[in-house]
């Protein structure tokens, strides 16, 4: 019997995040090696465990596969998440495409300078209203399904609440104007696997604050 996947990341949420919200909705059990100090981060490039010298990296299936995108292409594939055709694999892609670009700019924001960082937090929630959550609200609307793709639950839904519970830390009513949206939320927030997930001592990780970033920038240079 393979053993659980690893997940090689520091503790926080980053890049690996999303890929433990997948694991989770998959029911999957995994492990975490931090990577807690410099030293660490060398270790795995000097073991030749990282394929372009970067984290994130998941043990699974005996391989050490990085880069987030093949990460989660592999996870969801190998657990059902991930269409049942080459259309609704599409229609995933760039419905998660899409939820990463606005992922990107609220995992960027803790380390953006100070000055900066509430015209920064304005922008995430202006787009969250005006580019990303409209898609989504009217691809559930013309699908009529519960889901976002065919009517089973996909990576787009798993990476879309995942989304909407992050922007609602930054704008508590962020989907007020979203009844849909709404309803998505509740749905899929109770999936016994994804419930289980939002309870307080899950592997769930915090938002990142102030020694997170120093810790990062203290680790990966940045």
């Amino acid at each position: 019997m393979a053993g659980k996947p690893k997940l090689h990341y520091s503790n926080m949420r980053g890049r690996m995040e999303s890929i433990r919200w997948l694991l989770a909705a998959a029911g999957v059990e995994f492990e975490e090696q931090f990577v807690e100090e410099k030293e660490d981060l060398e270790k795995l490039r000097n073991d030749g465990y990282l394929l372009f010298q970067q984290v994130p990296m998941v043990e699974i299936d005996g391989m050490k596969v990085v880069q987030t995108r093949a990460i989660g292409s592999y996870i969801a594939a190998k657990y059902n998440l991930y269409g049942k055709d080459l259309k609704e694999r599409a229609w995933i892609d760039m419905y998660v495409e899409g939820t990463k670009d606005l992922m990107d700019m609220i995992m960027h924001h803790p380390f953006q300078p100070a000055d900066t960082k509430e015209k920064n937090l304005a922008l995430i929630i202006e787009r969250a209203a005006t580019r990303y959550f409209p898609v989504y609200e009217k691809a559930l609307k013309d699908h009529g399904q519960d889901y976002l793709v065919g009517n089973k639950l996909s990576w787009a839904d798993i990476h879309l609440l995942e989304a909407i519970l992050a922007v609602e830390e930054c704008k508590p009513d962020i989907l007020s104007a979203f009844p849909l949206l709404q309803a998505f939320k509740g749905r899929t927030s109770n999936i016994p696997t994804i419930k289980k997930f939002l309870q307080p001592g899950s592997q769930r990780k915090p938002p990142e604050d102030e020694k997170d970033v120093a810790k990062v920038l203290e680790i990966y240079g940045i």
